[in-house]
């Protein structure tokens, strides 16, 4: 073979190795294998991660108790000087008791109040959960998030909302979602960086996160000290307080 055509040959492959461009699918099915495979996903059946979360530049710290459970219950615990805010959805319904407003007593939360935690209680990610959730996925190339050439996937809801899935373009693991949403007419955009994954059970958690509407300078910011898989649950944990309901 002569240089002409050995080089001819490799830019032939070149050309052919590039012209296969990865597909959503494909980022999808590296995420999962990422996270830890399909097995151990699935065997997780819930989750719970404690920590704090840091808001007003650190001005207050608070404990929290993030709780999961399939297919769609989440329960958050927002703790502070011996007062507890709690934002839970069992599926179903949601409901909220916020001391810090002045208001102890359980009330039932509004469809849009609503959004953040029907996503949140998505213990696969929106990538892995499209089809239960009739979500569709494109690939929309690389952008860069504070120095990495993220993948880029938009997951649109059959509700019409979308998202923005960024994935670290090494590990396939989630390093910021954008959710598109709208709020009494209003469209919203929010923004969750994720980072310093840990394996538990033989699955990764992001135990570092920072979340708020896109453009805020000081989002709150959640480190998790503890993540405990399939930790043993009161079944009413996230239903409303049945001694209180209507």
């Amino acid at each position: 073979m002569t240089r002409t055509q050995s080089t001819l040959c490799a830019a032939l492959l070149g050309f052919a190795a590039s012209s296969h461009a990865i597909t959503a699918e494909e980022l999808a099915a590296k995420n999962l294998e990422a996270k830890g495979g399909a097995v151990a996903l699935a065997a997780v059946q819930s989750v719970r991660r404690s920590g704090q979360l840091i808001v007003n530049g650190g001005q207050f710290v608070l404990g929290i108790v993030e709780t999961r459970r399939r297919p769609d219950s989440i329960r958050n615990d927002v703790s502070l000087q011996g007062l507890t805010q709690v934002e839970s959805y069992d599926g179903k319904e949601g409901w909220k008791i916020d001391p810090f407003g002045g208001r102890k007593d359980p009330e039932r939360m509004p469809a849009d109040d609503l959004k953040g935690l029907v996503e949140d209680s998505d213990i696969s990610g929106p990538l892995l959960s499209r089809e239960e959730r009739g979500a569709k996925l494109e690939y929309l190339g690389t952008e860069d998030i504070d120095g990495t050439a993220a993948h880029k996937v938009k997951v649109t809801g059959r509700d019409g909302d979308v998202k923005y899935v960024y994935l670290d373009p090494d590990y396939f693991l989630e390093i910021r979602i954008e959710s598109q949403r709208s709020v009494r007419g209003v469209k919203e955009t929010f923004v969750t960086d994720m980072g310093e994954y840990e394996k538990v059970d033989g699955v990764y958690w992001a135990l570092a996160l920072t979340s708020g509407r896109k453009g805020d300078r000081d989002p709150a910011r959640i480190q998790y000290a503890k993540v405990e898989v399939n930790p043993a649950l009161d079944a009413a944990l996230f239903s409303f307080p049945a001694t209180t309901k209507n």
